[in-house]
């Protein structure tokens, strides 16, 4: 097994630790994916992941179905989506996405939070070269399926990489192709535990343990911030 599919599984289950935080993140998806594509999951493709991903994070029916009512309201806040790119301490390249309704605010915060720990906030775009949109999809393992025949079978709907263990199957596609491979899961009937649109770094900043600490602690901060949805790194 790859440690890349240790540390991806590690860093979901840590993101799903702080539950309200998850809820508020995943109630905001909801929110902009039914003024996207309107309330029912059955037409909207992404608002039946973010309820797939809502359920494995134990978010209960009732709160996705209040998110999704609320979201139809007329008089619903909008949500922005941005992405702030920057510099923490030890050059470690930092990409924070954010759904705001105010971006005053947060770039106001997003700024701070760089000073603080001496970092630089960048311009739009100039981490392009460092981070790669990509979609990452995990399905339920039941033990049946074989990986060898299923990496063949998803090769069209554009999978870059596949890793199972016992528990779970992990895909991923570059991101143009998200669409696509959702469609082809589902069609298969696999019971798709997530589904991520993620930066996965192109290359990586070597740290030590203590510099790994500060990083850390600044993108704990970040993700405190209720506007944050997720925050990318370099860091090895």
């Amino acid at each position: 097994m790859g440690r890349a599919f240790e540390f991806r599984k590690e860093r979901k289950f840590k993101r799903w630790a702080a539950m309200s935080k998850t809820f508020t993140r995943i109630g905001k998806e909801i929110a902009m994916s039914v003024k996207a594509g309107g309330p029912d999951p059955d037409s909207n493709a992404r608002l039946r992941a973010i309820i797939q991903n809502a359920k494995t994070a134990n978010m209960p029916k009732a709160t996705v179905d209040a998110a999704i009512k609320r979201a139809t309201d007329k008089d619903a806040s909008n949500f922005d989506e941005v992405a702030y790119e920057g510099y923490g301490p030890f050059g470690v390249a930092i990409l924070i996405e954010t759904a705001t309704d105010n971006t005053t605010r947060t770039v106001a915060n997003i700024r701070s939070f760089f000073n603080k720990f001496s970092g630089t906030l960048g311009t739009q775009g100039s981490l392009d070269f460092v981070f790669e949109r990509q979609g990452h999809f995990t399905i339920k393992n039941t033990g049946k399926i074989n990986v060898e025949e299923l990496e063949f079978e998803l090769i069209d709907s554009g999978l870059a990489e596949i890793e199972a263990d016992d528990e779970e199957i992990f895909i991923s596609t570059k991101f143009v192709d998200f669409g696509s491979m959702q469609k082809k899961l589902e069609e298969k009937g696999f019971e798709i535990l997530s589904a991520e649109k993620v930066r996965e770094a192109l290359s990586h900043k070597e740290v030590t343990e203590e510099q790994r600490e500060t990083i850390n602690k600044l993108v704990e901060k970040f993700e405190e911030d209720d506007d944050v949805q997720q925050v990318f790194t370099n860091m090895s």
